[in-house]
């Protein structure tokens, strides 16, 4: 046990106590996860405010799984206490990703009440909207885990951290809306579930205050009553049991399940169709609508993966020429809603940071993936002057680019790149925990293993070897 922990940087006492007892997330501190308490106490008196004088609030989402989730989370708490709050989830093929300009002036237009604009999972380099939105008479608050960029945006407030995901900023922020508003009683604590979903879709690294939500979460999965979800886990042929009655042989609900059945699912829908959809999925309480909603989102998904396996093999072919370069662009008349998993794919067969995009006559979309050591959002920020925007984390990105510019991107992040892709990082490494005898590989290690889940990022699953 003690090489396992080691292995996964875990070294003192109090460490090995919140990795196997990790706290539950309703006793986070705000300060733990660096969020500035101002700003929440500002984002609170706001939402009180509006709560009191009856202003319209919106919801601005993203439509990936965490920023579904998230979407989710907050709007169920709000609305708990007003009616006059409204989810919204962009297009991808109309708007893009996160909150923009066109996007602002069509909510204005659509609901001439509207005050205040919550963002959940983007927002943090959405400077340009919020300038339209100040205009407007719109007060901004952002919650977001992104990566910040050269200027903050002149938002009300801005609640932001790159230590959770954004269902877990959104949680937070509902923990603390309920404390504030709630008064006189209790209301229930909801969402984890969801947060669990976003957590472990989004990779985040499943230790420290990520292992709560991720371990809780899936508690809170494996036990909801979503009927949502319920339809979801039965279209992907997930038989966990009733959520009240769970026979000993239904198969519990983890972190295989959530990143390969769950999130792909709930991904689908904002890839080539809408995601508002997949937020409909989440939050109906009929058990009729969840069913038609998770039938219609399962087909989804199977076109999804018939397009993904299309794009990858021109992707691949493509690839061929670029195998000298240290990294690996290819740029054609791809689906613009799989992109990111073309490039996840590229990554796992060459093992180098990749970049696929998607071309348009004028503009054109890019997903990027990288690997362990090296900063793919940084180096695409390194590139500002040749791209119209973008963002994302280390390990994954996105960003919008003219036409026109692509070949001299292509050139130009190649030679950014090329002195930090050092040989000993391009070499993909299978990280052994220990030489095992075969004898030892008993119930006991089976038990023993079990304390180590959720596994996932900064705690992958232990791999030993043995010998005849």
């Amino acid at each position: 046990m003690d090489i396992l922990l080691k292995n996964r940087g875990i070294k003192t006492k109090n460490e090995k106590e919140e990795f196997f007892n990790p706290v539950h997330p309703e006793k986070i501190s705000v300060k733990s996860l660096n969020l500035d308490q101002k700003e929440i106490n500002n984002t609170l008196k706001r939402i009180k405010d509006a709560i009191k004088n009856k202003e319209q609030i919106i919801i601005f989402g993203d439509y990936d799984a965490d920023g579904i989730c998230a979407t989710a989370i907050l709007w169920e708490c709000l609305y708990s206490f007003s009616k006059n709050v409204s989810p919204y989830i962009p297009s991808r093929f109309e708007e893009g990703y996160g909150a923009n300009v066109k996007s602002i002036e069509k909510l204005k237009i659509e609901n001439k009440k509207l005050k205040i604009i919550i963002t959940v999972d983007n927002g943090i380099v959405a400077n340009e909207a919020v300038n339209k939105a100040n205009e407007l008479g719109i007060d901004v608050i952002i919650t977001d885990h992104h990566q910040v960029g050269n200027k903050l945006p002149k938002a009300y407030s801005i609640i932001h951290t790159d230590k959770i995901s954004g269902s877990g900023i959104a949680w937070i922020l509902a923990r603390e809306l309920r404390k504030k508003l709630a008064t006189g009683y209790r209301l229930p604590d909801t969402g984890l579930e969801l947060c669990a979903i976003g957590t472990i879709s989004d990779q985040l690294p499943l230790v420290g205050p990520n292992r709560s939500f991720a371990k809780y979460g899936l508690d809170a999965l494996n036990m909801t009553d979503r009927p949502g979800l319920l339809a979801l886990f039965e279209e992907a042929g997930i038989d966990n049991g009733s959520s009240r009655l769970r026979p000993a042989t239904a198969r519990q609900v983890g972190t295989y399940e959530v990143n390969f059945m769950i999130a792909p699912r709930i991904n689908a829908m904002g890839r080539l169709e809408h995601a508002i959809d997949s937020l409909r999925l989440l939050c109906t309480t009929s058990s009729q609508r969840a069913r038609d909603l998770a039938q219609f989102i399962g087909k989804t998904n199977r076109e999804r993966q018939k397009i993904v396996e299309e794009v990858v093999i021109r992707a691949l072919g493509q690839a061929q020429d670029k195998l000298t370069d240290r990294t690996i662009i290819v740029a054609g008349e791809y689906h613009e809603g799989v992109i990111g998993l073309a490039a996840a794919k590229l990554v796992e067969e060459y093992y180098r940071p990749t970049i696929v995009i998607s071309k348009g006559e004028k503009i054109s979309k890019a997903s990027a993936r990288s690997i362990s050591g090296f900063n793919i959002i940084e180096a695409i920020h390194k590139m500002d002057s040749l791209i119209i925007g973008g963002g994302g984390h280390p390990m994954a990105a996105g960003f919008t680019i003219e036409t026109e510019n692509i070949e001299v991107f292509m050139q130009q992040f190649e030679e950014v790149s090329r002195p930090l892709l050092t040989d000993d990082i391009l070499i993909k490494r299978l990280k052994i925990d220990l030489e095992l005898d075969f004898g030892l590989i008993d119930k006991n290690l089976v038990d023993l293993l079990t304390k180590f889940e959720p596994h996932g990022i900064g705690n992958f699953t232990p791999i030993f070897m043995t010998k005849e």
